[in-house]
Parts: structure tokens; C-alpha cells; sequence
């Protein structure tokens, strides 16, 4: 039987640097799914209804879901396809640490030890409750990473909005951390009113919102498209949404059992002056950002888009191959994709948005592209004469990664 390195090269080999990954499919218990995922109406409780519906798709991951104790071993990580049509039995994780030079090169591999982002599609009908993300010295007190994050809302998979295709963000400038401990201190009184403190934003198909570790959110209910770092810590500070209990375990999930009863350490996982910042729009909303002239990059055959800036850990593009058209793409660093419109060819692979998927099958729209096919040019052809060919595309931190000025940091 082949190794599992040996696996890897002939995926290497087959794709000429580029991998073809496997659908990543994640529930969650405390979500209902919008239904935008493509999967088959039938599928989206293939985990068992006790599990919750998938409202998740992970993309090019070496992060396990943290999904309480029935997460199964392989949830949440990308695994690759070594040929044949059947999925190899090589997670991507394992992957890059048996040959993280040749797929995310040396120097990524010296200076981050490995693949420290991935991105994801969530998909609920409903909001989510108002939450955080660690930053770096809080998730430090369980052992964890921080976490940034970004979103971007395609306009291929946002068909219906869901029940409410707004976003809370952050904190009323005048708010007092007095405000957030009465909050906290009401948690079993039913809603314990987190939401008047925050402001609403309406959100929008084809842009995108910045979100460092210590902001307050409650995402809205449109298909989202969410680079972020190579974690999965969180606090809940909504008692109820729609209605619904939140369990004030998800307050405590990623603090520690001594400093559950203190305030001033929950009010310490937030990032004040970020929530506060009464210029929260102009520094945190995303409006896509040519890479460079349109009308040059249309006489080559294609668009591309920064739609995720503003991180150090993390960026994302969205590019168009124009129909009927080829043109070679060159990026300084490695990188997932996934394909969300159209068909045709990404070096020697077919590449192609599927209608629908059923749960446990094989698909040709996600792929890793290697640092040195990265660098190369990567070819793409558009099969169609009419229907653009749509990627989205994914980027970790590397020391020469192009991005436009940040701005609001």
C-alpha cells in the first residue's frame, strides 16, 4: 500500500502543484441551516438530528471543529484526493506535516510552523447570538490562539437573505463596562438586553466586514464567506436570541473555571476601545478593491478583487475568468479555492460549481494551490462562452504577501 507521503507526491504530481481537497461539512446544534450550501435537501442533518443541521462548509483546514464531545475525530479538517475520484486518506494537516515545504514553502514553514488560517461558508436561517473571539492574551489563559476573522457575502449564494440579513456590531461609543457586567449579572432573567448597547448594519452581497478578536458581533442571516485564523475559541454574551436560551456555558466555554464569576475578567475579553470606536463603519466595512486597472486585467481575460484586507493573518480575492477566456494568475503565496460560479480548468484539473451534493460525495470545486504553483501562474480556462468562471480565494499570512494599504488599524 502507498504511503502517505507517497499519496501526497502523486496528488502533487497529478494536479502539477495543485491539490484537490474533499468537501469539509460541519453541524452545529445551536443553528438552523438557511439551506444555501448546495447539499441535498435530505443531507442537512446527515450527522444525526441530535447533532443539528450543517450550516458549515470548512474550506482548506488543519483546524478540528470544537463541537462538544461527540466532534468525530476528522470534523472540521480538510483531507485531500489522491486520484480515482475517492478521497485520499491524507487530511491536509497530515499533509503539511509531512511536506509543508513543498505545499506552503520554506519560508511560510519557518516562520509560521505550518497553515494558521482557513475559511468556511456559514449558512442560517437566523442570527446568531452576540459573541467574542479571544484575543491573543485571553485565549491564552485556556491554551488557545486568538481569533480574527472576516466575512464576505457572495452574491452567487445569497439567493434569499435568511430572517435577518443584519449585523450587530460592537458597542455604542458612550457604552460603560458597567453596562456589559449588568448584562451579565441578568443572564437567567431572560433577555438580558446586550443587544441595546449595539448597533445593527445592514449587510450587503458583494462586500465584506473586518473583525478582530475582542468585538462584540451577532452575524445576520446572509451566506458568508469567513476567512480567519487557525482557531475556534468564543464567548456568548446574548441570554436569548429570538426567544431561544442560550446555555450560559457557552459564556464560559473558553474561560477559565476560576474566573467564571468574575466580572471584570469577562469584561477583560473584549477589546474596548475596538467595540467603542465611534468610527466603526469606516474602519471595519470591506468594499471590494481591484488588484489592479479593470480594464487592464479585462483585456487579459479576467477580474480579480481584494475582499479581505485588513488582517495580518489572513486575505482573500475573488476573481473572474471572463467567458470564453484563459489567463494565467500569479500569487505570492499559497492558497485555497473554492469555485462558486461556472466551469472549466485550473491547470490540469476540471473545475466546476456543482448544482447540488450529496452528502459524503465528491466534488470539483475546492482545491490548495502549492507556494510554487502559486508563484508559477496558475492557468485558468472558462469552458463557457457565456457563464463567468468565479473562485474565491483564500491566503494565509506569508512574509511577501501583496495587500492594499489596511486602513482603520
Amino acid at each position: 500500500m502507498a504511503t502517505d507521503r507517497q499519496k501526497i507526491e502523486a496528488a502533487l504530481n497529478k494536479g502539477n502543484g495543485v491539490l484537490r481537497l474533499v468537501p469539509c461539512w460541519v453541524p452545529r446544534s445551536f443553528c438552523i441551516p438557511g439551506k444555501r450550501l448546495k447539499l441535498h435537501p435530505n443531507d442537512y442533518y446527515a450527522f444525526g438530528g441530535h447533532r443539528g443541521g450543517i450550516d458549515e462548509r470548512w474550506f482548506a483546514s488543519t483546524t478540528k471543529a470544537d463541537n462538544g464531545p461527540e466532534t468525530l475525530p476528522d470534523e472540521g479538517l480538510s483531507s485531500i484526493e489522491a486520484g480515482n475520484g475517492a478521497p485520499a486518506k491524507v487530511l491536509l494537516k497530515d499533509a503539511i506535516e509531512l511536506c509543508g515545504n513543498e505545499l506552503l514553502g520554506p519560508e511560510v514553514m519557518k516562520k509560521f510552523g505550518g497553515w494558521v488560517m482557513y475559511s468556511k461558508f456559514f449558512d442560517n436561517q437566523e442570527p446568531l447570538p452576540f459573541h467574542v473571539h479571544q484575543t491573543d492574551e485571553r485565549a491564552a489563559d485556556v491554551g488557545r490562539k486568538g481569533k480574527p476573522e472576516a466575512y464576505y457575502f457572495p452574491k452567487q449564494l445569497n439567493n434569499h437573505g435568511g430572517w435577518f440579513p443584519y449585523t450587530f456590531f460592537g458597542l455604542h461609543p458612550r457604552t460603560a463596562k458597567e453596562d456589559i457586567r449588568r448584562c451579565l449579572t441578568s443572564w437567567d432573567q431572560g433577555d438580558n438586553g446586550i443587544l441595546d448597547l449595539s448597533r445593527a448594519y445592514r449587510l450587503r452581497p458583494g462586500t465584506g466586514w473586518d473583525v478582530p478578536p475582542g468585538i462584540l458581533h451577532a452575524p445576520g442571516s446572509l451566506l458568508t464567506y469567513e476567512p480567519q485564523r487557525a482557531s475556534d475559541v468564543f464567548a456568548m454574551f446574548q441570554s436569548l436570541v429570538w426567544e431561544a436560551y442560550t446555555p450560559k456555558e457557552l459564556l464560559f466555554k473558553d474561560v477559565p473555571k476560576e474566573r467564571r464569576d468574575d466580572l471584570d475578567y469577562l469584561v477583560s475579553i473584549l477589546d474596548w476601545e475596538l467595540n467603542v470606536d465611534p468610527y466603526f463603519y469606516e474602519n471595519r466595512f470591506m468594499a471590494p478593491k481591484p488588484v489592479k486597472p479593470v480594464e487592464e486585467m479585462r483585456a487579459e481575460g479576467y477580474e480579480e478583487t481584494w475582499i479581505v484586507y485588513k488582517s495580518e493573518w489572513f486575505s482573500a480575492k475573488e476573481l473572474t475568468i471572463l467567458p470564453g477566456r484563459t489567463a494565467v494568475i500569479r500569487d505570492d503565496g499559497p492558497y485555497g479555492a473554492i469555485v462558486i460560479q461556472g466551469k472549466g480548468k485550473l491547470g490540469t484539473l476540471d473545475i466546476e460549481s456543482p448544482a447540488m451534493i450529496r452528502f459524503g460525495q465528491m466534488t470539483q470545486d475546492e482545491v490548495f494551490v502549492t507556494a510554487n504553483a502559486a508563484k508559477a501562474g496558475v492557468k485558468l480556462t472558462n469552458a463557457s462562452d457565456t457563464d463567468p468562471l468565479v473562485l474565491l480565494k483564500h491566503f494565509g499570512p506569508h512574509p511577501q504577501q501583496p495587500a492594499p494599504a489596511a486602513g482603520g488599524r
